[in-house]
């Protein structure tokens, strides 16, 4: 948590506090809602079954957006030059990233 970065837009020093975390229910723990919290960051986290429901709001949309993304993720890397970062140019790469979502998306 203490490594994470949010990249500003343009030029500038990288963010170290984003407005929000997106994860599932593996870190759903008390520890790390305590952080976020102090920190004054949103957490978007579902409870499990067997945690009490104190307080915190739960946005379903935000966390159907992650795993949107997430599943897209998933779909890219079935192109093998792309899980295996078989380009090692980030422009070649990001070429190859394209090209994937483009055939994805036909």
């Amino acid at each position: 948590m203490e490594q994470g970065k949010v990249k500003r837009p343009g030029r500038g020093r990288p963010r170290l506090r984003p407005q929000r975390v997106a994860g599932d229910k593996a870190y759903t723990g008390r520890p790390i809602r305590l952080y976020l919290q102090r920190r004054g960051i949103g957490a978007v986290i579902p409870r499990r079954a067997n945690e009490s429901r104190q307080g915190t709001r739960f946005d379903r949309q935000a966390y159907r957006e992650r795993n949107r993304i997430e599943r897209t993720i998933n779909r890219l890397k079935q192109f093998r030059r792309i899980a295996t970062r078989y380009e090692k140019r980030a422009q070649n790469y990001l070429a190859m990233l394209t090209i994937a979502a483009i055939l994805l998306w036909l």
